[in-house]
């Protein structure tokens, strides 16, 4: 049996980790520092995450920055339709 696995945006990883906590996403933002609906733009890929934005939220959420950043810069990547990893 074959596993394929696939890209993991960084809302799709925020709303996990989200829902992981049993938090509400109004609870979830407070706790970030940004909006409500800027946390929604963001878990539904609405929103383009900056590198700055990246950096703060790893460190709001007690995690390495170059994860967040590697994520938001694939997003972006993704979005631009170019076959680039980031690595």
């Amino acid at each position: 049996m074959s596993i394929k696995y696939r890209a993991v945006s960084l809302g799709e990883f925020l709303r996990v980790h989200r829902l992981g906590e049993d938090l509400s996403q109004v609870e979830f933002a407070k706790f970030l520092g940004i909006s409500k609906q800027r946390l929604c733009d963001i878990e539904h890929d609405r929103f383009a995450v900056s590198i700055k934005l990246a950096k703060e939220l790893a460190r709001k959420l007690d995690l390495a920055p170059e994860w967040l950043v590697k994520l938001a810069l694939q997003d972006q990547i993704k979005k631009e339709k170019l076959s680039l990893k980031v690595s």
